[in-house]
């Protein structure tokens, strides 16, 4: 699969664009933790951008207000079912 029009991203640059360290970016991948490629018989590794992006947002905390939403929309769902079942 050809990912040519996709911005691929050294480890320096993946380090630069994260805003960490290579360690950490090291550390990450052999902990596969973030996405990564290495190609076969290739020392370097690269990543491309918009793997590192989704990555970035994949696990979203939500605010107090977001969670009191979420609550709410349940107890409202949960109070119909069963207002339904009587």
């Amino acid at each position: 699969m050809k990912q040519s029009k996709e911005e691929v991203l050294s480890l320096n640059e993946a380090a630069e664009f994260l805003k960490v360290s290579k360690s950490s970016i090291y550390k990450k991948t052999s902990q596969k933790q973030i996405p990564y490629y290495k190609p076969p018989g290739c020392k370097k590794i690269y990543f491309l951008k918009k793997d590192l992006e989704d990555w970035i947002f994949c696990n979203k905390i939500n605010s107090v207000t977001e969670i009191g939403n979420q609550i709410e929309s349940y107890l409202i769902k949960s109070q119909k079912a069963l207002n339904y079942e009587n």
